[in-house]
């Protein structure tokens, strides 16, 4: 019966969880605040706060558990992709941690442990079942036939959705992080306000630059007409970028759907816990006969749960790593 003491370093949040037999047990994040005087991750700063956040979250985790050290059978770490700084605080720190009890090391690819969120509770998907992976850095369409046998059908070809809004929030002036606040406002207000052209993208593939340029020249013609344009019509403004962000990540979604002959759909990312999306999700599921699969909002973003359970079914295959193990800013799938 393992019991996996798993850490997330991959961006800029430290998060230390535990897996009890596959049963997440705790599941700590610590957030770093200090990034929004800069309008965006400075990846030195977050691999300094990873350093002051990791031993307190390994003890408050193992607290959560109600478990010591000694009660651990083994390590996992998330290996990358991620910020290279931010990366080898936690590989570093797992590595020594299952050194000092002797305990093996698994380590884990941060994209594959977002798909597996969806292992930790119930429901959980079938084999095989598409995943819709949408996050700051990545934006795929991931055709899932076993836990660890995932094939990339389609992807961006440039910006990311969680790209998007973060860039159409800072055009906007909004604080950093700015994807959840496009969101808030967006409830308010209208989607079909005003119209952002959808990229016609061959295939699977997806592109955002262009709504990105689109949303850009739109606001500065408005705001030279009228200075307190987006100061008026924030809530619209919010809305008809989210509903187009959706449509762009939906309509794809469709069409693999089609293609493979697959009816279970999941989200997974950062961008998972928008409630735009989650809603589009929910009215196209409704209309195609989809069986769906949205994570707990806790295991969306970063987090350590999804590597545990991730490195849970790693530990049933045997799949361990030795101390010669090197973070990936960049890792394939």
């Amino acid at each position: 019966m393992p019991v996996i003491l798993a850490i997330e370093s991959s961006c800029d949040e430290t998060s230390v969880a535990v897996s009890n037999n596959g049963k997440i047990t705790a599941n700590v994040i610590a957030n770093q605040t200090i990034h929004e005087n800069y309008g965006g991750v400075i990846p030195e700063l977050a691999s300094r706060v990873h350093q002051q956040n990791i031993v307190p979250a390994v003890n408050q985790a193992l607290k959560d558990a109600g478990l010591r050290k000694s009660d651990l059978t083994a390590v996992a770490f998330t290996r990358g992709p991620g910020l290279l700084g931010s990366l080898l605080v936690g590989v570093s720190f797992a590595k020594s941690f299952a050194l000092a009890l002797g305990l093996p090391l698994i380590a884990v690819n941060h994209m594959q442990a977002h798909v597996l969120a969806h292992f930790i509770d119930e429901p959980r998907p079938e084999f095989p079942f598409l995943c819709l992976t949408v996050s700051g850095g990545h934006t795929q369409i991931v055709k899932v036939n076993d836990y660890f046998d995932m094939e990339i059908v389609g992807e961006t070809l440039d910006d990311a959705a969680g790209e998007a809004f973060d860039k159409t929030a800072k055009i906007l002036e909004l604080p950093y992080p700015g994807g959840p606040l496009i969101d808030k406002w967006a409830r308010s207000g209208n989607p079909e306000a005003f119209s952002f052209p959808e990229p016609q993208i061959p295939g699977l593939n997806f592109s955002f630059s262009g709504l990105k340029t689109a949303v850009l020249y739109f606001l500065r013609e408005r705001v030279q007409a009228d200075p307190v344009f987006i100061e008026n019509n924030l809530a619209d403004i919010c809305a008809s970028v989210q509903h187009r962000i959706v449509s762009i990540l939906l309509n794809k979604v469709k069409k693999a759907a089609v293609q493979y002959g697959i009816s279970q759909i999941a989200i997974a990312g950062g961008v998972s816990a928008n409630s735009g999306l989650r809603t589009g999700l929910e009215e196209m599921a409704k209309k195609q006969g989809w069986k769906i699969f949205i994570p707990a909002f806790q295991y969306c973003t970063d987090n350590a749960g999804m590597i545990a359970i991730a490195a849970h079914h790693l530990y049933q295959k045997g799949e361990f790593v030795g101390q010669d193990t090197a973070p990936m800013a960049r890792m394939e799938f």
